[in-house]
C-alpha cells in the first residue's frame, strides 16, 4: 500500500493512534489526528506529532476533516459506530484499523491470539516459547507494544506474536496469521459490540482471510468457539482439559500432550503439576500455548522448558503478599464475569472478593454459585455496585466500599488467617481508574501501605 503524499487521518490518540501517526508520517503520508479530548488531555503527545508536521485535531471531531481524507486508520478505543465514521463509510472512503494497517507491512509470520479471557497471559507464553525454541520473535498488539510499532524489527524469517481484541478484529479486512488461536468466547464488551452475535463475529475475524497452508487452533471445552471450526477454511487443531481431541494438545493420565494428526501418537509436553500458574483456566492457556508452539515447530523440550519458568503476568490472577496469613490476588484483568468465574474458581474457600467498577452490560448473577460456595464476603466498589448488589443478594453478605481503598481496608479487617483477599472486578476500570493496569497497581500499593512496605 503506497502511503506517500497520501492524505490520512488516524482517528484517537492512544498508544496505537499514536505509534500509526507517527509510522504513517514517517512513511510519507499528509497525517492528521482527531481525537474528543481536548487539547489538554492530550498536551503529552501534541508537541511530539506537530514536531512531525501532523496536523491535530483535539476536542471534537470535525465532519469536514473526516471528508478530506484518502483513508481513515481508527483506533481500538474508538466505536465503530461514531457518528462520523459513519457518514463517510456510506461516502465509500476507506477505514482500517491500526493492526489491518501494521498487517499489510509487517514482515515474517504472525501467531495471532484472541478470547474474551486469557489473551495477556497466553500470548506473553507463547512469546517465551519461541524465543526458548530460538525462533527471532517480537510481542505486541493489545499487550506491549501496538503491532505498528513491530513492523520496522519485524523480518523474515521472525515471528509476531499478536495479542488482538476484538476491538482490534473488527476494523481488520486482510488480516492473515499463519497460525490464529481462540481461546475462548464468553460475553463481554456488550455494551460495545450490541449484542453476543456481533462480538462473537468480531472475534472469528482473526481466521477469515486464512488459507488450508494455516491453522487455527480451537478450544474442543468451549462451545462457541468451537462451533467456528464450521466456517474455518484453515487445518483446525483443538485443545481440551477434558477430552481427547483428533488433533492439538490435551490432557491425559496428569499431562499435557500433542498429537499432529489423528494417526499419530501423542507426544509428552509436561505434567499437569509442574504449570507454575494458579486455577484450570491456566491450564487451559497452556494446552493452547502448546498447541501453538508445536506448530510453529517448537520442541517438546524448549516448550516444558519455557512453561515451567513461566510466572504469572502483571494482574492476571498476580500473588501480591501475604500478611497476617491472609494471601492477597491481584486479578485487575478480570474485566468481565468468566474472567472472575475462573479467578474465584481458583480458590476453593475463604473468599474476600472486591467486585465492580464500570458495567459493561454484564450479568452479575451467573457468579452466584461460586459465590455461595466459596465466598466469604463481596466488597462492591464503582458505578456498577447497585447492580452487582441488586444481583448478588443473598449469595454472600454484600459490603458497599465505594472506592478500593475502603474495599482493601473492609476486607484487610474482616480477613481471617489462611483466608484470600482477591481483586477479580468483572468491570471495566474506566469509572474510578485509567485503564485495569492502574487498578492493579492501586490495589498493591494499598496492600504494601496496610504494612508500610512499597510495591
Amino acid at each position: 500500500m503506497e502511503l506517500k503524499g497520501k492524505k490520512v487521518l488516524v482517528v484517537g490518540l492512544g498508544k496505537s493512534g499514536l505509534a500509526a501517526a507517527l509510522f504513517l508520517r514517517r512513511r510519507g503520508a499528509q497525517v492528521t489526528v482527531s481525537d474528543v479530548r481536548s487539547a489538554e488531555a492530550l498536551g503529552k503527545d501534541i508537541p511530539a506529532l506537530l514536531d512531525e508536521g501532523i496536523m491535530v485535531e483535539a476536542g471534537g471531531h470535525g465532519l469536514l476533516t473526516f471528508r478530506r481524507q484518502d483513508l481513515i486508520v481508527v483506533s481500538p478505543g474508538v466505536p465503530f459506530d461514531t457518528p462520523e465514521l459513519v457518514q463517510v463509510k456510506s461516502f465509500g472512503l476507506p477505514i482500517i484499523g491500526e493492526v489491518e494497517l501494521a498487517a499489510r507491512y509487517l514482515k515474517g509470520k504472525t501467531l495471532a491470539i484472541t478470547g474474551s479471557n486469557g489473551k495477556t497471559t497466553t500470548t506473553s507464553l507463547c512469546g517465551k516459547i519461541l524465543e526458548a525454541g530460538n525462533l527471532p520473535v517480537q510481542v505486541g498488539g493489545n499487550i506491549g507494544l501496538p503491532v505498528i510499532a513491530l513492523v520496522d524489527d519485524s523480518r523474515d524469517d521472525g515471528w509476531s506474536v499478536l495479542e488482538v481484541s476484538s476491538f482490534q478484529l473488527e476494523t481488520t479486512y486482510e488480516f492473515r496469521p499463519q497460525i490464529a488461536v481462540i481461546l475462548n468466547i464468553t460475553p463481554d464488551h456488550l455494551d460495545r459490540h450490541g449484542n453476543f452475535e456481533n462480538y462473537a463475529a468480531a472475534k472469528e475475524k482473526i481466521f477469515a482471510n486464512q488459507t488450508a497452508e494455516d491453522a487455527l487452533v480451537l478450544n474442543a471445552d468451549d462451545d462457541v468457539a468451537s462451533r467456528s471450526a464450521a466456517r474455518a477454511k484453515s487445518r483446525v487443531y483443538w485443545f481440551s482439559r477434558t477430552r481427547v481431541v483428533r488433533q492439538g494438545a490435551f490432557v491425559h493420565d496428569g499431562a499435557i500432550v500433542f498429537r499432529a494428526s489423528e494417526q499419530s501418537t501423542p507426544e509428552f509436553i509436561l505434567k499437569v503439576e509442574d504449570i507454575p500458574l494458579k486455577g484450570h483456566h491456566n491450564v487451559e492457556n497452556v494446552l493452547a500455548a502448546v498447541c501453538a508452539a508445536r506448530l510453529a515447530g517448537v520442541s517438546a523440550d524448549a516448550i516444558r522448558s519455557a512453561v515451567e519458568s513461566f510466572r504469572a503476568v502483571e494482574h492476571r490472577l498476580e500473588f501480591v503478599a501475604n500478611i497476617s496469613g491472609v494471601d492477597y490476588y491481584n486479578d485487575s484483568k478480570a474485566t468481565n464475569v468468566d474472567a472472575a468465574m475462573k479467578a474465584v474458581a481458583s480458590f476453593p474457600s475463604g473468599i474476600h472478593l472486591i467486585l465492580g467498577g464500570k458495567d459493561k452490560n454484564s450479568d452479575y448473577r451467573l457468579l452466584r454459585p461460586l459465590i455461595q460456595e466459596r465466598v466469604k464476603a463481596v466488597y462492591t466498589i464503582g458505578s456498577a455496585a447497585e447492580k452487582i448488589f441488586t444481583h448478588l443478594e443473598g449469595s454472600a453478605p454484600i459490603v458497599s466500599a465505594g472506592t478500593l481503598g475502603q474495599a482493601v481496608t473492609k476486607a484487610s479487617e474482616a480477613a481471617q488467617p489462611g483466608d484470600v483477599v482477591l481483586l477479580a472486578p468483572a468491570c471495566s476500570s474506566f469509572d474510578q481508574f485509567e485503564n485495569y493496569e492502574h487498578r492493579g497497581q492501586i490495589f498493591k500499593e494499598l496492600v504494601h501501605a496496610s504494612q508500610g512496605l512499597s510495591v
